[in-house]
């Protein structure tokens, strides 16, 4: 084989990115410690919420371009979501960029609409208006795809929302967002987070791709 090939070759096979599956022990709560009390796992890759008190919990790990697959469900009037970038803004608050889980016929927030309900970019971007949204109890596939800056959330196989954090348009609406005062949010890079809001959730399958 011809050195500038095989190079070539090893190149593509060092740069190409596998998803990784993550479980509870890629996480800790947010002093640091193993997940406990709510947190469970079940046997078919779940992560189980089993309701208040878990707290939320914090990957081990940073990222910033990244794609994120995973399925979950709520019980109904559930309210829940993943965040991503998530930093310790103003050396108090863990911070993110949410991608919104809630049951958007049943949770007065899901009911409010717009930026709170499931798929948006939370208090920040509504989804689509025809989004492919199941029901509470039911498996939803959802995707976080980031990569330089862009955005996107992903509804059971359709595009449900998107942003340019490098755009002037994002600093708008962070500007009109509950986040116009944290100073430092969604800095390009941080954690990921499995947030807790006191009502049972199971997620199952997280895969992420760091890119």
């Amino acid at each position: 084989m011809r050195p500038l090939l095989a190079l070539l070759l090893l190149t593509s096979f060092v740069s190409a990115a596998e998803p990784v599956q993550l479980t509870l022990a890629d996480f800790t709560n947010l002093n640091g410690e193993a997940p406990s009390g709510g947190w469970t796992t079940e046997g078919d890759n779940t992560i189980h919420l089993t309701g208040a008190g878990g707290g939320s919990l914090i990957s081990k790990n940073e990222y910033s371009n990244f794609e994120l697959e995973w399925e979950w469900k709520l019980n109904a009037k559930g309210n829940n979501g993943i965040k991503y970038w998530v930093a310790k803004i103003g050396g108090k608050e863990w911070l993110g960029i949410e991608y919104q889980m809630i049951d958007d016929s049943g949770h007065p927030d899901g009911l409010r609409g717009g930026s709170h309900t499931t798929g948006s970019i939370y208090d920040i971007k509504e989804p689509v208006k025809d989004k492919a949204v199941k029901p509470a109890g039911e498996w939803n596939v959802s995707k976080i795809i980031v990569q330089d800056g862009k955005i996107q959330h992903w509804l059971n196989g359709a595009l449900a929302c998107e942003g340019d954090t490098t755009a002037p348009e994002w600093k708008e609406m962070i500007a009109k967002s509950k986040f116009k005062n944290k100073e430092g949010f969604a800095p390009g890079k941080g954690k990921i987070m499995l947030t807790e809001h006191g009502d049972e959730t199971w997620f199952r399958n997280i895969k992420l791709t760091a890119k």
